[in-house]
């Protein structure tokens, strides 16, 4: 047989060019094969390591037409070595957005247990909920939820969320969340006893929480089953510091941040 050039072929039958694009540290794409989706956090040698966001590392050779961006096929190559990488995501893993500024205020909230969840969220979901306009406000215990939810009195315009510990089958802050029936609040929980065990203990350098008897006050058991200082308050200082991202944190408490940040903000 005859073979011909491609370039003889009808346009029809030639394969539409795709965009080339850098595949610059952060950047989230999905490999077209798999359906693996992550973050560039390395390019060499032909290939790409993506890290999704339970921190799971894959590489990927950077064939033609071998990822997706935002739905659309693209052909990842390596970055010009002269172009400085800059982050493109936020400690939440968002697309970040330089030079935003901060949105008026919602009449919405998102309400969590203490000052320490409040702490954490800030720290992790602060450059998203600014950009939403979405202010977080703590509780001291939930066990006034439905009063305090009565007096918020949510809306169409004025949704409320709340970020509940220990929020598991049968506890009692399952009970008083299944109290709040209106369809402009939304109560969701993380399994946790306290906020501090969100924290992965890899993040810490521990192998794991360690289990402290009922009846005892679970921070102060945790410092001394730990050999740390009893002043929970610095601790607390401390543990928040070794929290770089969303990386850092388990994924029960992720989802749920996020869903309450997107229930917040949905458009009526």
């Amino acid at each position: 047989m005859r073979q011909y050039s491609p370039d003889l072929n009808p346009p029809w039958k030639k394969p539409r060019p795709v965009p080339e694009v850098p595949a610059e540290p952060g950047l989230v794409v999905e490999e077209a094969g798999s359906g693996f989706c992550g973050a560039v956090i390395r390019c060499e040698a032909g290939t790409v390591t993506l890290e999704d966001r339970f921190g799971k590392h894959r590489v990927f050779p950077m064939e033609p037409r071998g990822f997706l961006l935002e739905g659309r096929t693209v052909t990842l190559v390596r970055p010009p070595s002269t172009v400085a990488a800059r982050p493109s995501r936020t400690a939440s893993g968002s697309v970040a957005v330089p030079g935003a500024r901060a949105r008026v205020a919602r009449a919405g909230r998102i309400y969590v247990e203490g000052r320490h969840d409040a702490e954490l969220v800030e720290k992790v979901w602060g450059d998203d909920l600014r950009v939403e306009g979405v202010v977080v406000e703590y509780l001291e215990g939930v066990d006034d939820l439905p009063s305090i939810v009565e007096d918020f009195a949510p809306g169409p315009d004025a949704r409320l969320g709340v970020l509940v510990d220990h929020l598991v089958p049968g506890s009692k802050e399952s009970r008083i969340a299944a109290s709040v029936t209106s369809e402009y609040a939304l109560v969701v929980g993380h399994p946790y006893i306290d906020i501090w065990e969100a924290v992965k203990p890899s993040a810490l350098g521990i192998e794991a929480w360690p289990r402290v008897p009922r009846g005892q006050d679970w921070k102060t058991g945790v410092c001394r089953a730990l050999g740390w200082p009893e002043n929970t308050g610095a601790v607390w200082q401390a543990i928040l510091k070794r929290v770089g991202s969303y990386r850092d944190l388990e994924p029960e408490l992720l989802g749920r941040v996020e869903e309450l940040i997107d229930f917040v903000t949905a458009p009526e």
